[in-house]
């Protein structure tokens, strides 16, 4: 399939919390449109190794084939003319220079779904996750299921020897079930209120 040179592609964001099953709904919307015939590349961050690191992997165990890169160019330089879809996981962990490389594509006529996390542990906005909610053509926002009272859940709790971590914790720490579990607005802990939504009344 080949594209017009005046026909830009568009974007797709798919974001929530762990356990929300957004690479699950990369993947799905991946294979449709292999079965659609349509030319597929798939990336994630190789920073993510948690289980195969040529495969796109949700905790529901679907896979499909994936490049495990680090530097956003490389996505570019692997996207041949003939790709019609790309698909980008754990978009959280790339720098903010991928939300460039995502515009080049777009530029190109491709469709982009990229998927991750829309806020960190701390429950503030995640890396490149914002300026990417704010250029999209399509934002699908899910949620998972609070493991302590059952209410949808948007945010993700970081668990350190099974207590809330604190907000100076490292920022990025690779893990599952062991060390993270969703939960809802109330059931949520962090030990302190993050800087950048703080009051200045509040401040006082």
């Amino acid at each position: 399939m080949t594209h017009h040179e005046n026909n830009k592609g568009h974007l797709e964001v798919i974001c929530g919390s762990m356990f929300s099953g957004k690479s699950e709904e990369l993947i799905r919307r991946l294979k449709r449109a292999e079965i659609a015939r349509k030319n597929v590349i798939a990336f994630k961050h190789a920073l993510d190794d948690r289980k195969a690191i040529a495969h796109l992997t949700s905790h529901n165990g679907t896979t499909i084939k994936a490049f495990a890169i680090d530097k956003p160019e490389m996505i570019l330089k692997l996207t041949h003319e003939n790709i019609d879809i790309v698909g980008i996981d754990e978009i959280q962990f790339f720098p903010t220079e991928i939300i460039g490389c995502i515009i080049a594509l777009i530029d190109q006529g491709k469709e982009v779904i990229v998927s991750g996390l829309d806020l960190d542990f701390r429950g503030v906005p995640f890396g490149c996750i914002p300026g990417l909610l704010s250029i999209a053509d399509k934002i699908t926002k899910l949620t998972a299921i609070c493991i302590k009272c059952g209410k949808d859940a948007y945010y993700t709790q970081r668990l350190v020897d099974g207590k809330p971590a604190k907000i100076s914790d490292p920022l990025i720490l690779i893990g599952a079930e062991d060390c993270y579990q969703a939960r809802c607005r109330d059931c949520f802990s962090i030990d302190k209120m993050p800087t950048w939504y703080r009051s200045e009344s509040l401040n006082k």
